[in-house]
């Protein structure tokens, strides 16, 4: 049975798929740190848009990927979760 990675690996040969992927790659870290910190406090969707005062769906819609969010947005949920956001820009590498 081939895994995620297995597949991943084959597609990345691919150059305009690798592209894509990696164009796609800041959006995503977004995305798995705001749940990550979500879920590692045990919060649901509803309970974060209670405290945040975001509409649960538009939380949705962030963690499912078919919203963008705005750097508003997102420490408007930092400071629900209790966090700080921090943003940083990291040199490329050849």
């Amino acid at each position: 049975m081939r895994t995620f990675d297995d597949m991943l690996n084959d597609e990345m040969q691919d150059e305009e798929f690798r592209k894509e992927y990696e164009d796609i790659q800041p959006e995503m870290d977004v995305i798995r740190a705001l749940a990550a910190a979500r879920i590692s406090q045990n919060l649901t969707q509803k309970e974060l848009a209670e405290r945040s005062g975001i509409n649960q769906a538009d939380i949705s819609k962030i963690e499912n990927c078919t919203r963008n969010p705005s750097l508003n947005l997102l420490k408007r949920l930092a400071d629900a979760m209790g966090m700080t956001l921090k943003i940083q820009f990291i040199p490329k590498h050849p």
